[in-house]
């Protein structure tokens, strides 16, 4: 269990850090790879997405109908998947528009004129949307922490989906903060921050609800799990994917997404 419980907090703690990556692309690359990024968050986001409805949503629906029967169990999955969409998105409403971490920024953009340098209001916009990443990203790393818990496979598959995902964002703190102090290793510091947020949720996760887990926590907790990653794909990844997004690529990467995922399901049934 010891050794379970010690992956499952490493993974969360490397989708989470993948923030900082986004930084290091930021500093030290010359122009954004959007053909790249196109495809890699349409991966993100089909591996998500046939996850989260083929192995995650069933596993929520089987734990719930067998701890409380077919009828109930069927009606409390539904709640919990949507339960979980309703909690994410009320995240993201009351999140400062001026800080939404899916304002997609570009490494170009590090090369604008020195006028932006010692900007006050771009600071401020650095840190909100620091901020507001590491809101986001609380609840992404109870699903990746329990998940990985529960079934190690899926939890590397969530883990890799969510990593993707984190590193535009974390583009997205650095250069308004680089923008703002002319400082890259303060920018690279807050975006590395907001990423811990993530392992945080898992330690939440280990003291608030493992002690209180059964097959109905269980059951609620993976449905939750399903919502939250669909309605990110859908509110973020895509819309994300399409807008670096040349020739369909996104879609090809989400179709690649879902293909390997339902591969690597059927090699461990």
């Amino acid at each position: 269990m010891d050794e379970n419980l010690l992956f499952a907090f490493a993974l969360t703690l490397m989708a989470g850090l993948a923030t900082g990556v986004g930084s290091v692309l930021a500093f030290f690359t010359s122009s954004t790879n959007t053909k790249f990024l196109s495809l890699a968050l349409g991966f993100s986001a089909g591996v998500m997405i046939y996850v989260s409805m083929v192995e995650i949503f069933v596993k929520a629906q089987d734990s719930l109908v067998g701890a409380v029967g077919n009828g109930l169990g069927q009606w409390l999955t539904v709640v919990g998947f949507f339960g979980g969409m309703i909690l994410i998105a009320i995240i993201d409403r009351f999140i400062p528009k001026q800080g939404n971490p899916h304002e997609l920024k570009k490494v170009e953009d590090m090369k604008e004129p020195e006028k932006h340098i010692k900007d006050p209001d771009l600071l401020k916009m650095g840190t909100f949307t620091a901020l507001a990443i590491a809101i986001h990203n609380f609840p992404e790393g109870i699903a990746t922490f329990t998940s990985a818990l529960q079934d190690p496979a899926l939890g590397i598959a969530i883990a890799v989906a969510i990593a993707i995902h984190n590193i535009p964002e974390g583009i997205a703190v650095s250069v308004p903060i680089y923008f703002a102090t002319g400082d890259k290793k303060k920018a690279f510091k807050l975006s590395f921050l907001s990423g811990l947020s993530e392992p945080v949720g898992a330690i939440a996760a280990y003291f608030f609800l493992l002690p209180f887990l059964n097959d109905i926590m269980f059951g609620m907790i993976f449905a939750g799990v399903a919502g939250i990653m669909v309605f990110i794909s859908l509110d973020e990844l895509l819309p994300a994917a399409k807008k670096y997004d040349e020739a369909h690529i996104s879609i090809y990467g989400l179709i690649g997404g879902m293909a390997l995922m339902a591969l690597s399901l059927l090699l461990f049934i």
